[in-house]
């Protein structure tokens, strides 16, 4: 059997074998996070309209588009959610979710630069600037974390 199933894979082109192992594989989303803060040190948060209730607050975030680098998706997602402008800085750990798909989120430091918050109402309820040591209840444990693990 095994000899059989050689000769098969072997007896197609490298695109429909590329296929089948799309097709029975996991598949990932790349996505991007920022903590960003402002020059008095200030963590930038933001309560999702479309995130779970006990957990709406969190980091500007989402998810990295094709042909687009890492530091480019975080500032583009910035602005979009908040119409701030930022300057991207370290990276900080990866995150790995798991669910219907993969997930890897590349988080990064952000400094904040210029503009004024703006939001559209559709996805950002509300955006504002708060004292790392001061929260809302509802952030998301994992970007908690990364607020205490950033400088």
């Amino acid at each position: 059997m095994n000899g059989l199933l050689r000769r098969l894979w072997l007896g197609t082109g490298s695109w429909v074998q590329w296929r089948v192992l799309w097709l029975v594989n996991a598949k990932f989303m790349v996505s991007v996070a920022a903590v960003v803060r402002d020059e008095n040190g200030r963590v930038l948060l933001l309560k999702h309209h479309f995130w779970r209730e006990d957990r709406k607050w969190g980091l500007p975030s989402g998810y990295v588009k094709a042909g687009e680098t890492l530091a480019d998706a975080v500032v583009r997602e910035v602005v979009e959610e908040t119409g701030l402008v930022v300057v991207v800085g370290d990276p900080m750990p990866v995150y790995l979710g798991s669910g219907y798909r993969l997930r890897l989120e590349f988080v990064y430091e952000a400094r904040y630069t210029g503009g004024e918050i703006e939001i559209d109402g559709f996805e950002i309820e509300q955006a504002g600037w708060f004292e790392p040591d001061r929260l809302p209840r509802e952030v998301q444990e994992t970007h908690q974390r990364l607020i205490r693990q950033s400088p």
